[in-house]
């Protein structure tokens, strides 16, 4: 009998396939799709300190706009205040009681008492994990990379000093060494990483001469990059690896368990071929499994990592230029 359970981050999962924090991740009906669908669990949508800043000024504009034109009608009513995350924890701690799956938080904040308040408040809720969203993005020419990586390691060591539940951090490959910064997080005792981050960049319509912000989903084959990590990282790191990013079919979740990934959080997939797609795909990896004569993923993973493999180079320059080897025989 195939056997697909993994651990992630210290939680049990029955198979590796998580659904990762999306808008999709915040509907009550759509989390439901998901479990009947088979996802082993979801990370709720992300709670961004920059959203509830917003939402509060917004909030206030609106609450004040008419002040000024009656003052007795400002007198008639108690006065509102913004309510700040707590929208966002009802509907987390209502999805943690309804699934009968892991539920994962995600939260990305603007500054460390932030973090901490934030972090605190989401574990009340009950969910069985944090994931910290490390989407940070330079606008000082003096901060060295050292500097910004020793910022989110002492925010990392004060979050896990201040929750009991498990900690994980999905990072982005800006990292002047990733591998480096991912053994300081080991260290540091985070419980599980996810690589990596897909980052929303500018975009410049020039007919109408102004930025826009489109809508895109990651491509098939773009988790090429979270492959070669997940192969350098398999047996050099206690904490648990998540791969992320460009994954749609099984066979791309079977890919990333050869390389040493402990599991895998899918998105794209999920908008481009539904909830229920979760389904094929776990059939696809039952089937490979079978094919192959293995019952369970401890028989296979990491075995394509780089501690497992005598060729050295595989993960380093040797497939780069077997490939200009083979693009120069094609032109021949």
């Amino acid at each position: 009998m195939i056997n697909l359970a993994t651990n992630y981050m210290g939680i049990e999962l029955k198979n590796p396939i998580i659904a990762g924090a999306s808008s999709m991740s915040s509907d009550l009906s759509m989390l439901k799709k998901l479990e009947e669908a088979g996802a082993a669990a979801v990370v709720y949508k992300t709670l961004f300190e920059e959203q509830i800043n917003l939402e509060g000024a917004q909030f206030d504009d609106q609450l004040n706009s008419m002040g000024g034109l009656h003052a007795e009608m400002t007198s008639l009513y108690p006065k509102l205040q913004f309510a700040g995350p707590e929208a966002h924890l009802v509907n987390l701690r209502k999805a943690k009681e309804t699934l009968g799956i892991p539920v994962i938080a995600s939260l990305n904040c603007l500054y460390d008492n932030t973090w901490i308040e934030y972090a605190r408040l989401i574990e009340k809720t009950g969910v069985d994990g944090l994931e910290l969203n490390f989407y940070f993005v330079p606008g000082d020419f003096e901060a060295d990379g050292h500097s910004i990586e020793d910022v989110h390691l002492d925010l990392v060591k004060t979050i896990k000093s201040k929750i009991t539940i498990p900690v994980s951090v999905k990072l982005s490959v800006f990292y002047s060494n990733p591998l480096n910064f991912i053994s300081r997080l080991d260290k540091a005792g985070v419980n599980g990483v996810v690589i990596f981050n897909r980052m929303f960049e500018p975009e410049i319509n020039v007919q109408d001469v102004k930025h826009v912000a489109p809508f895109y989903l990651s491509h098939e084959g773009d988790y090429r990059l979270a492959l070669r990590y997940a192969g350098l990282l398999y047996g050099n790191v206690k904490t648990k690896v998540c791969a992320n990013t460009g994954i749609y079919q099984g066979k791309d979740v079977i890919k990333m368990l050869l390389a040493g990934a402990d599991c895998v959080q899918v998105v794209s997939t999920l908008y481009k071929n539904k909830p229920e797609y979760i389904a094929t795909m776990l059939g696809e990896i039952e089937a490979w499994m079978e094919s192959k004569n293995y019952t369970s993923i401890s028989d296979f993973k990491g075995k394509l990592s780089k501690k497992e493999l005598k060729d050295p180079f595989v993960y380093k320059r040797g497939q780069y230029i077997d490939l200009l080897l083979g693009s120069e025989q094609l032109l021949k």
